[in-house]
């Protein structure tokens, strides 16, 4: 039975931190490279994500979900802080040489629930910044295990072996291994995320757990355990274990008792990496994937779930992105917003069916060092003029080794989702009101963004965090 949705607006939004025992507890799980088309309850027909159909099943799904952009640590940080990442100076994949990262002063998922009384735990790749003041333990999580940058950036890179050094394993702020087993990465982050939940149910205290797997970001790897369980060759077998991850994580709140206080949500930071071939995922009905502003590089699956609060088997299809995710659980917490702007908002609405409204005009996409490629309000979406990765008609990549993108370039063009999933057709010679519109709500965000491609400095933008030489 639900859980009246008034009561919970009357009792969360009360708690404080002297009153943590109804506070509920949030996992989140956050995948590396995942197509919209790779979970069976997005329409896969080639892996079996029982887990996570389950979990779909007994919760909800938004079928028009984002990230901000289609790259790692842009796309962590939007999650993260709720904000677009260019505004905090995050953009593309920080590296082994990059010697910026967050800034002390923006408010992360984990400082938030830390401030309200939770424990916090960070387990897989972090990507905002290898520098020991960037690390999680420097940004509100308690406990933290995992990899600082991509899993790729490592002596063994198929084409360039010669740019990456050892890569570090870190737990806490020490590096505790190079180069560590990558197979046991999926399984050794599970099982660290599930020994979490215990020790916190033990207690008592709300907690929070941010589960960031690297797979299946390139290169692939998979537990002995699980080793061609899925059927489906090496990808399926990544897929497979990540549904086994969740199965757990699912298993443990059971077991615990805590299932029915708990909210889990499940999501991948950009679409898949094509170029590889057959070590990558599907985008389905998508166009493009990973590295691109289209559908297929910046929609994502996105599961809800929590027994009692949470509607079975909904799918949501109004629009909603990572940025949405932290004043969301803020709201859920009765925790104030941080002082500097965030561009993310309350989903909640959306998420219980109290409503099908967005509480955006547009969703808008950057991609590498602040160019504005699209936006997004309601069923259109309007591209920019740019240039732009592809593999239509290239060589697709075999077992780890990629293929080569060819660039091509697209002008001012309109689409219409409801109709055109696919983006086949541009229709804005069929409606220049349209494009009109959503042209001047892009001139009005610019302003505060900025945006590259039109030489617009952005009034609102923020220094990320630098080393002390830089």
């Amino acid at each position: 039975m639900l859980r009246p949705y008034w009561l919970l607006l009357l009792l969360f939004p009360a708690c404080t931190q002297e009153s943590t025992t109804d506070l509920p507890n949030v996992v989140i799980m956050f995948v590396d490279d995942m197509g919209y088309g790779d979970i069976g309850a997005f329409g896969s027909p080639s892996y079996a994500t029982p887990n996570l159909d389950r979990m779909a099943a007994q919760g909800i799904r938004f079928t028009d979900f984002y990230v901000s952009q289609p790259v790692c640590s842009a796309s962590r940080a939007s999650l993260l802080t709720g904000t677009y990442s260019n505004r905090i100076g995050i953009h593309g994949a920080l590296g082994p040489r990059s010697s910026h990262g967050i800034h002390e002063d923006e408010v992360t998922l984990g400082e938030l629930f830390k401030s309200h009384g939770y424990a916090t735990a960070a387990y897989g790749k972090w990507h905002l910044g290898h520098h020991p003041q960037f690390l999680p333990s420097q940004h509100g999580f308690d406990d933290y295990y995992g990899i600082p940058y991509s899993n790729d950036m490592w002596p063994f890179h198929p084409e360039s072996p010669d740019a990456w050094g050892d890569l570090p394993t870190i737990e806490q702020d020490s590096i505790v291994g190079y180069n560590t087993d990558q197979t046991r990465f999926t399984t050794d982050f599970t099982l660290r995320g599930t020994e979490f939940i215990r020790s916190q149910t033990a207690t008592g205290q709300p907690f929070f757990l941010y589960i960031a797997h690297p797979m299946p970001h390139v290169p692939l790897f998979v537990s002995e355990e699980r080793a061609g369980d899925s059927g489906s060759g090496l990808y399926g077998d990544v897929i497979h274990e990540i549904d086994w991850s969740m199965g757990q994580i699912l298993q443990t709140l059971q077991e615990t008792g805590v299932d029915d206080n708990t909210l889990v949500l499940f999501t991948s930071d950009n679409g898949p990496w094509l170029s590889y071939g057959n070590h990558s995922g599907t985008a389905g009905p998508l166009r493009e994937g990973k590295g691109t502003i289209w559908e297929g590089g910046v929609r994502v699956p996105f599961i809800a779930r929590w027994p009692g609060v949470l509607s079975e088997g909904t799918s949501v299809h109004t629009p909603a992105m990572t940025i949405d995710i932290f004043p969301t659980l803020a709201h859920l917490i009765g925790a104030p917003l941080p002082e500097n702007p965030i561009d993310g908002r309350n989903i909640w609405p959306l998420m219980t069916g109290n409503s099908t409204e967005s509480p955006h005009a547009a969703y808008f996409f950057w991609y590498r060092t602040n160019d504005l490629h699209a936006l997004r309000s309601g069923r259109w979406k309007l591209y920019f003029p740019h240039r732009y990765r592809s593999m239509l008609g290239q060589e697709l990549g075999v077992d780890g080794i990629p293929g080569k993108y060819t660039s091509l370039e697209v002008g001012l063009e309109l689409y219409d989702l409801t109709e055109d999933i696919g983006e086949t057709t541009d229709v804005s010679t069929s409606h220049p009101d349209v494009v009109a519109r959503l042209s001047a709500i892009a001139d009005s965000m610019r302003t505060i963004l900025g945006d590259r491609l039109t030489d617009v400095e952005g009034a609102q933008i923020r220094e990320p965090g630098r080393t002390p030489t830089n």
